[in-house]
């Protein structure tokens, strides 16, 4: 069984040159609080570095969002930005390739330092690009961790986040939660977290029991929100209380909706229902918090219904968050099946 983070994700604005090192010093930071040894954290440093300063000469509204992957060990560089895209990324990709006159080696840099490296563009109406740079120590790789991707903000001015999220792997079934503690700041953080201990103690549960558990752990906190969504091969089973939405995509629309039924964990939940629906082979499930503007799900674009997990976290989070609240999204395949 393998689980994954607990910290929120370290975000960093590319609205100006300086923010470059910035990126820099996060990705070194969080690379050394993960353990990856060596001189891989001034690896993570080179990498957040040279796609900040892709970001700061190329892109619109772009962001980088630093975090410990989501199985495994190591460290996730995200960016996202408003466009204008790229036409021909992969010949972005290319060494000596640039639109700037500078020597061109700043993403194939990457490309080649990276332990997996990801990128998608769009223009036109819905432009954009994201990128997802992962890197771990030699071995780390496991089948499917490119199958996931979350996202997970504090509210503007906070630093304690509310929110949380977390992600296991067993033999028979991924399992996904997002919790939402109730506002936003240190006491919804310390329910969040309570919650996600909780979870992590014996996450293979059937979900009412997961839920159950959780009630009576937050029974002194303020409570919270929850969803817990369980992927098979073929179908995904989602159990909620509260304002956590589910979504299943495929290529060409959201097919399936869900919002968790009406209560608070830790008081007065109601008995946890279990609501099952097909996920298709390729079909990616979505969790996230009421700090993502649900509106996005309405008339999403091919190009965002389209990218992988890890990027498709990035571009809900960086394109349709609620700043002042707490905001999570978690886009997961199954296991099992992935593409």
């Amino acid at each position: 069984m393998t689980d994954t983070f607990t910290a929120p994700t370290v975000q960093v604005r590319v609205d100006h040159r300086s923010a470059v090192h910035l990126a820099a010093e996060a990705a070194r930071g969080v690379a050394r609080e993960c353990g990856l040894p060596g001189a891989l954290p001034d690896q993570a440093a080179v990498i957040a570095s040279e796609l900040a300063t892709n970001l700061d000469k190329h892109a619109s509204d772009g962001t980088l969002y630093v975090q410990p992957l989501p199985l495994g060990h190591g460290v996730e560089i995200l960016t996202a930005d408003r466009g204008p895209g790229m036409r021909d990324p992969e010949r972005c990709l290319a060494d000596g390739y640039t639109t700037s006159g500078t020597l061109g080696v700043g993403l194939g840099a990457v490309k080649r330092m990276a332990t997996h490296f990801q990128m998608r563009s769009a223009d036109g109406g819905h432009a954009g690009t994201w990128a997802c740079a992962r890197l771990t120590a030699p071995g780390e790789q496991r089948p499917g961790w490119q199958g996931v991707g979350a996202v997970c903000l504090p509210a503007e001015g906070e630093e304690g986040c509310g929110d949380a999220r977390a992600i296991v792997d067993t033999d028979s079934a991924r399992t996904t939660v997002v919790l939402d503690g109730l506002g936003h700041g240190q006491l919804a953080a310390e329910a969040a977290q309570a919650a996600l201990r909780t979870f992590h103690a014996d996450p293979d549960r059937p979900l009412p029991e997961v839920l159950t558990r959780m009630n009576r752990a937050l029974r002194h906190t303020r409570g919270a929100a929850v969803g817990v969504l369980r992927l098979y091969a073929e179908h995904a089973d989602y159990c909620g209380i509260g304002n956590i939405r589910a979504l299943a995509l495929t290529h060409d629309r959201v097919r399936h909706r869900l919002t968790g039924q009406p209560g608070i964990v830790g008081w007065g939940m109601p008995t946890p229902r279990v609501h099952g629906f097909p996920l298709p082979q390729g079909g990616t499930a979505v969790l996230h918090s009421d700090g993502i503007d649900a509106r996005w799900s309405l008339d999403p674009p091919p190009s965002v219904l389209r990218l992988p997990p890890p990027l498709l976290s990035a571009a809900l989070a960086h394109g349709h968050r609620r700043v002042r609240d707490d905001a999570t999204v978690l886009a997961a395949r199954s296991p099992l099946r992935l593409p």
